[in-house]
């Protein structure tokens, strides 16, 4: 009976292909740690520190060029002349921000210091300082839906935040939009320092248009950061509903379900007057 296996394309099984793409991704890790460690080299000497031919480096530095992790320089002060240059492999930016960082303690250290001599307000003007340059940079954005409502800015917004790493959406809901992002930078920070959270809940309500409310963040052990966003709403396929207050409620065109109709007033004797009664007009409160 002739056996069955499990082939893909190209040849193999998953977990042979799974196996072999675990081992590039430790490989190129150790090449960018290299990197990290010695600085720029050329492919023959992360062959010989790898221990492995220079060919196969080399299919891991173009895999992390591609990815944005190295880049390839020519050697300063290479001599001219026949051959080829030599070429050196250095880290990127990208590259680096793969290894740990102590940029939140780093933080965190220069805030206390802040509020410790100069107080709680020191701290929200540091705050603000530092979204300064967000707020400019999304306004671009926002300026472009200018004369819509607050939650087709708030979409506009969403997409902008998005470019800046926050993973942000924007919904219409009934009483408004919400503005949701998933993922917060200094949360970590910001879980110490709340001034961070209302100074971005306030560049959110200036970009909008409108006064907005901070639900719930990422940095108090929410899931997501949620800003509610009051305007108006459009109900199913109808025409658009302001959002008011709960003392300007409009009277229903249907009976509510369950709620009971006006209690009458006293019950009267029947009139015996022979007069005729005029009807009188009932006048909106």
């Amino acid at each position: 009976m002739e056996s069955r296996s499990t082939q893909v394309a190209g040849g193999g099984t998953p977990a042979v292909r799974s196996s072999a793409t675990a081992d590039d991704g430790r490989t190129r890790h150790r090449v960018t740690a290299l990197l990290l460690e010695h600085g720029p080299q050329t492919a023959t000497e992360l062959a010989g520190r790898l221990g492995v031919s220079s060919t196969a480096v080399r299919r891991h530095l173009d895999a992390l060029v591609a990815a944005g992790r190295v880049e390839e320089r020519r050697s300063p002060g290479t001599p001219r002349g026949r051959g080829r240059p030599a070429r050196l492999f250095h880290l990127t930016d990208v590259g680096r921000q793969a290894f740990p960082h102590a940029y939140d303690d780093l933080a965190l250290t220069a805030l206390r210091f802040v509020a410790d001599s100069a107080g709680p307000d020191a701290v929200r003007a540091v705050a603000e300082a530092q979204l300064a340059g967000l707020e400019r940079r999304c306004s671009t954005a926002v300026e472009q839906a200018a004369g819509t409502g607050t939650v087709d800015r708030a979409q506009v917004l969403a997409a902008a935040l998005t470019a800046e790493g926050y993973a942000a959406s924007a919904s219409a809901i009934s009483s408004g939009g919400q503005l949701c992002q998933h993922h917060c930078p200094v949360a970590h920070v910001a879980a110490e320092f709340p001034q961070l959270c209302e100074a971005e809940t306030a560049v959110i309500g200036r970009l909008v248009g409108t006064h907005v409310q901070r639900l719930a963040t990422i940095a108090h052990g929410d899931g997501v950061c949620t800003t509610h966003i009051p305007g108006p709403f459009r109900g199913g396929d109808g025409p658009v509903v302001a959002h008011t207050r709960g003392g300007n409620r409009s009277t229903p065109a249907h009976p509510v379900p369950g709620e009971r109709a006006a209690r009458p007033g006293p019950r009267t004797a029947p009139s015996t007057s022979t007069t005729p009664t005029k009807n009188r007009e009932r006048t909106p409160a």
